[in-house]
């Protein structure tokens, strides 16, 4: 099958986590290997294992034409080795060049500088990415999605774990822009009063109790937890809290840097050093410039740190000023002769991070629900990855069919901007159109 890169973008398709990188893009370049982040290391997420196991043709598929595109001979499907009947049903669909490699059952195996390294042995400099050793990276939803664009169907429906305190556990598919609220049911709803969600994952998450706000297309899950949990007592931190609690009890110990697994790959990232800035006031001669290669996973502020303190917060917070200031290390030292062995005996195990989260005591399976929930309005954000937004193409008043398209890239200098436009999720009318969504209603 031959796919073209502009069908990807038209069709909507965007990396399923994180910041939503527009899929097109990565797939525009040469590498030598396409790597399939299924690692899944997040607790209580499960979306990927389940299409993995119940969706593996289509999955296959969408690995196929990355390494088309991109003109790789490999692809690589890293998946921990725990989840033996996952692997057992790829391994029977993969195509010549393609392989499994079975993956530890650690924190953070998904994060891509770590998943390079953990399946390919190659190091991604600092400030790079994985293009920059020959390699592009999806998760396992955006391969499904590519997939998807060989029939010519755009992106309208989102797969996400619903997990936490519920009555049971599930993934399920849901329309873009569908409310939060309308996810829940689905688990037999919420066990406990006074509830709070953490959407995505509880380790790189956030907290928000607006459950009218809509999925997106980078939505990975909800989790349900009381207000008295670490992890949300933790993300309800604010920028004084975090930096009184660091100035006072910090003691310099370093374990946040020596369990940190970008500095164990040989980044100047030190959260220990971002720890100590706050001794002094907050000039930009405070600034701990390694700060910027953070990738923000929380392991040295939910585990590492025995005093309960926020090194991830700290570092964020650093990095934010140094990018709002227009500052870059561009030049950042690589230090290879770091003892990258480290890395392998420091690992976070996933029970140990479970154990020291509070997070032992859910169900931590989520069965597959295939039924599309239905929904009688949605909200589709204009901006639902990096890049610009998108422009609406209809107006209040239209009808509008399932994927039918309703905003588009915007055009700058003849050239469209980077995202990836976007489609109606649900038949219906359209009742708003707004400076950041568009409202359809059944």
């Amino acid at each position: 099958m031959t796919i073209k890169i502009d069908k990807i973008a038209a069709l909507g398709v965007v990396g399923c986590g994180g910041a939503g990188f527009p899929t097109h893009v990565k797939l525009s370049a040469s590498a030598d290997t396409v790597v399939i982040n299924a690692a899944e290391c997040e607790p209580l997420l499960h979306k990927d294992k389940e299409l993995l196991l119940h969706r593996t043709a289509q999955f296959v598929s969408g690995l196929q034409i990355a390494m088309q595109l991109t003109g790789a001979t490999r692809g690589i499907v890293g998946i921990k080795k725990k989840y033996g009947g996952v692997i057992d049903a790829v391994q029977s669909q993969l195509l010549t060049h393609m392989s499994v490699a079975p993956l530890g059952d650690a924190y953070p195996s998904g994060d891509e500088f770590c998943l390079v390294y953990e399946t390919l042995g190659r190091i991604i400099p600092p400030g790079q990415i994985p293009l920059n050793v020959g390699a592009v990276v999806m998760n396992v939803e955006t391969a499904f999605n590519v997939a998807a664009t060989a029939n010519n169907t755009p992106v309208t429906e989102k797969w996400l774990t619903v997990g936490g305190d519920v009555t049971h556990p599930v993934t399920i598919r849901v329309p873009v822009g569908a409310p939060l609220a309308a996810c829940l049911p689905a688990s037999g709803g919420v066990t406990i009063p006074n509830p709070r969600y953490v959407i995505g994952g509880v380790m790189m998450g956030y907290l928000e109790q607006d459950l009218s706000k809509p999925v997106t297309k980078t939505t990975g899950g909800i989790i349900v937890l009381p207000e008295d949990h670490l992890i949300v007592q933790r993300k309800s931190w604010d920028w004084q809290k975090t930096a009184r609690a660091g100035k006072a009890a910090c003691d310099q110990c370093s374990y946040c840097t020596e369990l940190c697994p970008r500095y164990l790959l040989g980044h100047p990232i030190e959260p220990h050093r971002a720890m100590r800035s706050l001794g002094f006031n907050l000039s930009k001669a405070a600034d701990v410039p390694g700060t910027q290669f953070c990738c923000e996973c929380n392991l040295c502020s939910y585990v590492s740190c025995p005093e309960g303190l926020d090194p991830q917060g700290v570092c964020a917070e650093n990095k934010r000023r140094i990018f709002a200031d227009g500052r870059r290390w561009d030049s950042a030292p690589f230090c290879e002769n770091r003892p990258v062995n480290h890395l392998h005996n420091r690992k976070t195990p996933t029970h140990r991070l479970m154990q020291k989260t509070g997070l032992l005591r859910f169900d931590n399976h989520g069965p597959l629900r295939d039924a599309l929930i239905d929904v009688p309005r949605v909200e589709i954000l204009l901006r639902q990855h990096i890049g610009a937004a998108c422009v609406p193409i209809v107006s209040v008043g239209d009808s509008v069919t399932l994927g039918q398209p309703i905003a588009v890239r915007p055009v700058k200098d003849g050239k469209p901007a980077l995202g990836a436009d976007l489609h109606a999720s649900i038949a219906g009318t359209v009742t708003a159109v707004t400076g950041s969504a568009i409202v359809i209603e059944k």
